[in-house]
């Protein structure tokens, strides 16, 4: 006895701005070129700068400077 099987296959039809997903590719390309915009704000003292603006360099060179000199007496002491 042979059984027959009818399978039907319904394709839909294809959105021109939609992938196989179903995710909006203009929407996408959109958002793409916000977030590179954004980008290139920061490497023109966007994002990150608020800091850099309060940050004393000479303070922090005489920082640096006496932590080496601190670390220079240390390696001094175990040595001897």
């Amino acid at each position: 006895m042979v059984k027959l099987m009818s399978v039907e296959v319904i394709t839909l039809a294809k959105q021109p701005n939609q992938s196989q997903a179903g995710t909006n590719i203009q929407e996408v390309r959109q958002q793409n070129a916000q977030s590179a915009g954004a980008g290139q704000a920061a490497g023109q003292g966007g994002f990150g700068t608020e800091f850099a603006s309060e940050t004393n360099a000479q303070e922090v060179r005489q920082q640096n400077q006496q932590a080496e000199a601190k670390k220079a007496q240390n390696a001094g002491k175990q040595q001897g």
